[in-house]
């Protein structure tokens, strides 16, 4: 073999000769490098794709928390307004007719006739009529009598109440009113059965430059209607004192036949009796009802 040939295998055996140590690690570290690389792009590639639907994730959970949010604004929105129950009685009868002839001759002898209407700005929730005679023109003593039927009615209000809640606290002002009146004197008081829901008679003597005078008020509630009968009679020019009782006793007729017009005026057949024959009398004026509100 020549020198040359043997030359040239020498340097073949050098160019196979493995890597060293050192090379070695160097070329094993670039290996990791790259492939951490490569793992480290198909992260960020994937990370679009997750933020797009953790976004539309989102979005859609703030759509439906908007729209529960707006269905509970509109339905508080929505809460029905408190109600009342309908008032019972819509219209009242005509104040100088809701007491027959005979009964008028009996409260104002010689002044059936003569009833004067009071002044009201709307008939079917207020009205009144007044009577007064002298059964004998004041000749040689007299016997005066003095009658007046008023009637108010209550409509139901949301903010105020039923018309027959409103009626009931009427009805105990007016009881009240009645008791307490300046000058009254042997003031008495008395409940009423069969007139009305409620009724209270309240009777006292009144002295008057012109005599002594009895004073007989009736106070009575149909549903939603109040009904207030006051009658007071007098010997004049040195005529006899009337008799309370008998004065009382007609006073009470015309109570009931001004509650059964009531009832008459708004299609109904009650004649002065309770709408509920089951319900008791009604408590004296001296029970705990509550006091009345405005008119």
């Amino acid at each position: 073999m020549s020198e040359g040939t043997m030359q040239r295998r020498a340097q073949r055996a050098d160019l196979e000769v493995p890597a060293t140590p050192s090379r070695q690690g160097g070329t094993d570290r670039r290996a990791r490098r790259t492939g951490r690389l490569n793992r480290a792009l198909v992260c960020a590639a994937a990370v679009p794709t997750m933020l797009i639907a953790a976004g539309c994730s989102s979005d859609s959970g703030s759509g439906d928390d908007a729209k529960k949010a707006s269905e509970s604004a509109s339905s508080a929105t929505a809460s029905p307004s408190p109600t009342v129950q309908a008032a019972a009685y819509s219209k009242l009868p005509e104040a100088c007719q809701v007491l027959s002839k005979k009964t008028l001759g009996e409260l104002v002898p010689k002044g059936s006739k003569s009833g004067k209407e009071g002044k009201s700005d709307d008939l079917s929730t207020r009205a009144s009529c007044s009577w007064d005679s002298l059964d004998n023109n004041g000749v040689d003593g007299s016997q005066f009598r003095w009658l007046n039927v008023s009637m108010l009615r209550f409509e139901s209000d949301a903010a105020r109440g039923s018309g027959d809640e409103l009626a009931r606290e009427y009805y105990a002002k007016q009881v009240k009113d009645a008791q307490s009146a300046a000058g009254a004197k042997n003031a008495k008081t008395e409940s009423l059965g069969g007139t009305g829901d409620q009724a209270t008679a309240v009777r006292y003597d009144l002295k008057k430059k012109e005599g002594a005078f009895k004073q007989q008020t009736v106070v009575a509630r149909v549903e939603n209607v109040v009904v207030t009968v006051d009658y007071n009679g007098a010997g004049l020019a040195g005529d006899k004192t009337p008799d309370a009782g008998d004065l009382m006793k007609v006073a009470k007729k015309a109570a009931g036949e001004a509650v059964g017009s009531v009832s008459e005026a708004n299609g109904g057949s009650d004649s002065g009796g309770s709408s509920d024959a089951s319900k008791s009398p009604s408590k004296s004026a001296g029970s705990s009802e509550s006091s009345a509100g405005k008119a």
